[in-house]
């Protein structure tokens, strides 16, 4: 566990560091937006939380703090990257943004629409398969 977990916060890190020194503008929406500190000091908490869970042997909550780990490193990362969804390497202005990546209200209807009328089948169809399969498997010579 501590040589994983070295190596994750070596890599994290020197992540972060090389992200700073190459991309400056990365911090820029932290300073627009100051509650966002709130993510990484989160991701901190969560990160130096981890090993001392797994020697008390608390295994659920340090599964918790690496998935609250990786939550909050997207946060961090999509925060970096605000507005944008992706940016253009070669041309800066044709990036994907926020706005240029949403869809048309008409768009949202008709998917909400489609999602409305073929989510209770699937709900219908999961409810079906768990019940046909519910209860525990039995060893058999025939079968497993």
């Amino acid at each position: 566990m501590w040589h994983t977990w070295g190596l994750f916060l070596f890599l994290y890190l020197l992540a972060t560091i090389l992200t700073l020194l190459r991309y400056p503008h990365a911090a820029i929406n932290f300073e627009r937006h100051p509650w966002a500190v709130f993510g990484i000091v989160l991701n901190l908490l969560a990160i130096t939380n981890i090993p001392r869970a797994l020697l008390q042997k608390r295994y659920a909550e340090a599964f918790l703090c690496s998935s609250l780990t990786i939550a909050c490193m997207v946060f961090l990362f999509a925060m970096a990257l605000y507005p944008n969804v992706l940016v253009a390497s070669n041309h800066p202005e044709r990036s994907w943004t926020i706005l240029n990546a949403a869809s048309s209200e008409k768009t949202l209807r008709i998917g909400l629409l489609i999602a409305g009328i073929g989510m209770p089948f699937v709900l219908a169809y999961t409810g079906i398969v768990y019940w046909t399969f519910r209860g525990k498997v039995k060893t058999e010579e025939a079968g497993y």
